[in-house]
């Protein structure tokens, strides 16, 4: 009885249980799945809620960025636009600075010009003086010649007996002031005085004034008066063997002594004023050419590459001047010369033929020729 009671209540319970089961697995897969959603939402809000924080991160981060770039750019534009006033200024500098430099160089071009135009002058004042002195010299010589050819003829007349006259022979005389003979140099005959004893006869004087031979009769007014009279010691006229060229054959040193004259052959690229100058420097001038045996002597030694001469034309066109300022009275002009080419060769070179060719005188030559005279 026991036994069969027991067994139902095994049957019974073996019944109820699957019932209990599944409803209790069922409510716990809906839990289950419950919780796997409640948590897949979560993970998707804490996503989404990341994700916009990252978002709004990125949008404040972009913000500033755009921000600091728009600064940059506005600072670059800035920048640019000093850049470009500055480099307009610069601009402006620079042609500024350039148009100066032109004004300058057109100043410094016209100086020069007007320097070289007043050395020029200076030059051909120095030439002239020079040749004025010479001429004087030459003048004095005659000068001094002359009087020793009167103080001859006075000697002879005071030689002469009284009343009697000389022949008219007696060259006329020009008169000269008493400094004259202050001007005599030391190798002039020296003037000693002689005492003469007047008389009361007339004594025959020639007269120093007169234009004709006659002589003059001047009565002594005292008895015992004593003239002084200036007679030179020697009837020799007076010697001018000191002046430079005359006589004399000594050059100095690099120059080269021809007939009365010393040439010097100046090296190296020169203009022609550069050539005068240097020609000065050595105490010469540049070459004057006046015979053909002169042409020909310099023909043999100039240089082969053309030599600047002292002919030129600088003052009025075509007439050409030479350095010592005397006429053109010997020319050796290449065919063809001289012919202005370019309205602008006024001055003179030398080819290596010894031909003569106008050229520019701001050309540069390889050879320049300088002479001066000889001296003792």
């Amino acid at each position: 009885m026991e036994e069969s009671s027991y067994s139902e209540f095994t049957k019974f319970s073996r019944r109820r249980w699957p019932c209990c089961s599944r409803g209790t697995q069922l409510a716990l897969l809906a839990l289950v799945t419950t919780a796997l959603w409640a948590g897949l939402l979560t993970l998707l809000l804490l996503w989404h809620w990341e994700n916009a924080r990252n978002l709004k991160q990125l949008e404040e981060t972009a913000a500033l960025n755009v921000s600091q770039v728009s600064k940059d750019l506005e600072r670059q534009k800035g920048d640019q636009m000093a850049q470009k006033s500055q480099a307009a200024q610069m601009m402006q500098d620079m042609e500024r600075i350039q148009t100066e430099q032109k004004r300058m160089e057109s100043q410094e071009s016209e100086l020069s010009w007007n320097l070289d135009g007043l050395r020029a002058d200076l030059s051909d004042l120095k030439s002239r003086g020079l040749n004025e002195m010479r001429q004087a010299l030459d003048s004095l010589g005659r000068l001094q010649e002359e009087v020793g050819k009167l103080w001859i003829e006075l000697r002879a007349a005071n030689a002469q007996p009284p009343g009697e006259m000389l022949p008219p022979t007696l060259s006329v005389v020009p008169t000269a002031p008493a400094i004259a003979l202050s001007m005599v140099p030391n190798t002039a005959s020296t003037l000693v005085p002689t005492t003469t004893t007047s008389t009361t006869a007339p004594t025959m004087v020639p007269s120093t004034t007169a234009t004709t031979t006659a002589p003059t009769m001047v009565p002594s007014t005292t008895a015992t008066t004593t003239a002084t009279t200036m007679v030179p010691t020697t009837a020799a006229p007076l010697s001018l063997s000191s002046t430079p060229g005359s006589v004399c054959n000594t050059c100095p040193e690099a120059w080269i002594y021809f007939q009365k004259k010393c040439y010097y052959f100046g090296e190296g690229a020169k203009k022609w004023i550069q050539a005068r100058y240097a020609c000065e420097n050595l105490h010469g001038r540049l070459v004057s050419i006046h015979s053909p045996e002169e042409q020909d002597f310099l023909t043999k030694r100039a240089n082969w590459r053309g030599s600047w001469i002292g002919l030129r034309d600088l003052d009025i066109e075509g007439e050409f001047i030479w350095m010592d300022n005397q006429p053109l009275d010997y020319s050796n002009w290449q065919p063809g010369e001289p012919n202005d080419a370019g309205q602008g060769e006024n001055c003179v070179m030398m080819l290596g033929s010894g031909k003569w060719n106008d050229a520019f005188c701001g050309s540069q030559l390889h050879g320049w020729v300088c002479d001066r005279l000889a001296t003792c």
